[in-house]
């Protein structure tokens, strides 16, 4: 159940600014309070599918504790990536750093919890606690077959796309008896890395581990990890006829419905874009409240694959209590 209107935290957007509630003194005089905090707080899951990800809202908190999950998830939650790339053979035309730059953005299905980081002493060939390597060998050859009218690369050339799929991963020590290949491989078979020709070959061996996204972009396990407030609109007065249509086109579709009388009505709120259209019409203009909900964050969290985005939000919390964990103990110890 939604909380009363009247007590939510509204912040009004105005044609050309944004104006706080009189009632709503912010968060300036608020003492932080467990027992308030609990009780205010609400976790809401919206929807959860493998087209649009994870969506959720978080009800009754600071925008810095929602601010604090979107940056953990974003750059410390770890997850595995190709870290080195040993070029043995590389007669193709893309260059050697930018191929081994491409190996490193592939992501992997490989699942972070089960490894280790790799440390200062570890070796370059790492262990199998905390490494995955792989090995990628395409030569492109001319099919035998192929006639001279033929334009179409698929039946001339044999290899000539390299793809994800051609990826093999080569197990140390006991991994092969834990792991299987469609637990570690990539995520995707059908990610394009190279175009060949005749001749062109690669011969590469590829050592992954685990890292976090502060280190480089392609540990961060979400695609997008972002949240905004919740739009609040609401009708002053009637608008019905031509000026319904009107208003309903200054809003994100499926905002404001018209009923059978030839009304407006607001229908649902939560998807709008708040764009403010509604003012280009200075006879609408006066028809509309819009607001924000300021303690109502709607999360959407896009996983990359390796983990579902449900676990990566819960291992973010981890992250979180760690790091809180962490910082008790140095004060007590001081």
């Amino acid at each position: 159940a939604m909380p009363d209107n009247k007590k939510r935290p509204l912040l009004y957007l105005e044609e050309y600014k944004l104006k706080q509630d009189p009632q709503d003194y912010g968060l300036a005089d608020e003492v932080f309070n467990m027992g308030a905090f609990k009780s205010k707080l609400q976790v809401v899951i919206v929807r959860n599918d493998e087209e649009h990800g994870l969506e959720f809202d978080l009800i009754g908190v600071y925008p810095a504790i929602a601010n604090a999950f979107r940056r953990l998830m974003l750059s410390e939650v770890p997850s595995m990536a190709i870290e080195k790339v040993y070029i043995y053979n590389n007669t193709t035309i893309i260059q050697d750093e930018v191929l081994a730059h491409r190996m490193g953005l592939l992501p992997l299905k490989a699942d972070p919890r089960l490894f280790a980081y790799r440390t200062e002493e570890s070796n370059e060939q790492g262990t199998e606690q905390d490494t995955l390597e792989y090995e990628l060998k395409v030569k492109c050859t001319r099919r035998k077959d192929a006639t001279k009218d033929q334009s179409n690369f698929d039946d001339i050339y044999k290899n000539h796309k390299v793809y994800s799929g051609h990826l093999k991963w080569v197990p140390k020590g006991k991994q092969a008896q834990i792991y299987s290949d469609s637990n570690v491989g990539c995520i995707h078979d059908d990610i394009l890395i190279a175009q060949l020709r005749p001749g062109h070959e690669l011969d590469l061996r590829l050592v992954a581990v685990k890292g976090i996204g502060k280190d480089h972009a392609k540990f961060s396990p979400v695609a997008t990890a972002y949240y905004r407030l919740l739009p609040q609109i609401s009708l002053n007065r009637e608008v019905s006829g031509k000026d319904a249509y009107l208003l309903q086109n200054c809003f994100s579709p499926g905002v404001i419905g018209i009923d059978e009388n030839d009304c407006a009505y607001v229908k649902d709120a939560r998807y709008d874009s708040c764009s403010r259209n509604v003012f280009r019409y200075p006879h609408l203009a006066d028809a509309v409240t819009m607001a924000r909900v300021r303690d109502h964050y709607i999360f959407s969290v896009e996983s990359v694959g390796a983990l579902k985005p449900e676990v990566i939000f819960v291992e973010a919390v981890k992250v979180l209590k760690k790091k809180c964990r962490a910082f008790i103990d140095e004060i007590e110890a001081e």
